[in-house]
């Protein structure tokens, strides 16, 4: 089954501004300006996100095409950071494999969830601009991290190249970083690229699909393989 993107599937028309609900976690980072998870989406969507990939495992769907392709990157017993980690899909997996797991996500209703469902990894409420995990009790720098699930066109207008240069600052100096998203949004892929380059990342390699089927021209999902320089 080819496997593109299994997250964050929003209407496109202008969508009333929601106030997030804020819920007690362990550990908390700051917020910086509102997201456009935040601002362009339900009231309620972050909750019927949650029930959606709850409903969508209790059928046996696969859900962890991400985390097969960072596991291959990674060696065993690695520290990954799951960037914009959601309810914690894509982390859960790869706990499940082995690896030292710390998620990370502006919404607090979704950390919640993740802390809920999937034991095991650190989950973070903190917003990827602003994130500094060593004074949240993670000083040890990460071996590779995910941006899954369209992470990069729910962040701030204008914030694409900080949040990658901050990631990139978690990662150790051959690390790499995993972004998947649809380039037909709110980001085109030119921008995208500017915003790596910006952050002083690099791009390694590019695909269509999380299961590594060839980028082309028409496709309208880019999975990239970016490197620490």
């Amino acid at each position: 089954m080819t496997i593109r993107t299994s997250v964050c599937v929003t209407a496109r028309a202008p969508i009333r501004r929601r106030a997030v609900t804020q819920t007690a976690s362990a550990y908390r980072g700051p917020v910086a300006r509102p997201t456009r998870w935040q601002t362009d989406t339900k009231d309620d969507h972050s909750e019927w996100y949650v029930e959606r990939f709850r409903s969508m495992a209790a059928a046996g769907d696969d859900l962890g095409g991400e985390a097969r392709l960072v596991d291959a990157l990674l060696p065993p017993r690695s520290r990954v950071l799951d960037a914009g980690c959601g309810p914690g899909r894509t982390g859960a997996v790869l706990h499940e494999r082995g690896h030292v797991v710390v998620g990370v996500d502006a919404d607090a209703v979704l950390i919640a969830a993740a802390e809920a469902d999937h034991p095991g990894p650190t989950w973070v409420v903190a917003d990827l601009v602003e994130m500094d995990l060593a004074t949240l009790g993670e000083p040890e720098p990460f071996d590779g991290a995910v941006l899954a699930g369209n992470v990069m066109v729910f962040l701030a207008p204008g914030t694409e190249a900080a949040a990658l240069a901050n990631v990139g600052r978690h990662i150790v100096s051959d690390g790499f970083v995993v972004v998947g998203f649809h380039v037909d949004r709110h980001l085109s892929l030119g921008d995208f690229d500017r915003a790596v380059e910006e952050a002083g990342l690099a791009v390694e390699h590019r695909f269509a699909t999380w299961d590594l089927r060839p980028w082309h021209d028409q496709a309208d999902f880019a999975v990239t393989v970016l490197r620490t320089v």
